[in-house]
């Protein structure tokens, strides 16, 4: 996995976790539902970036 899909997957994280903590402070679940919606998605490409990785190596 390359430098820069490693750096957009955890900044996608970051704003996940960021949307989530602003969700709850305002009371807004579909933020806190956003926010947990993009840690996954970021969590699931780190995780095929990960298969490839042993694949290739």
């Amino acid at each position: 996995m390359g430098l820069d899909d490693k750096i957009k997957n955890a900044a996608q994280d970051i704003a996940g976790k960021a949307k989530e903590a602003f969700g709850k402070a305002t009371d807004d679940d579909s933020k806190v539902a956003e926010g947990k919606k993009d840690q996954a998605a970021a969590s699931a490409k780190q995780t095929g970036e990960d298969v490839k990785d042993v694949f290739r190596g």
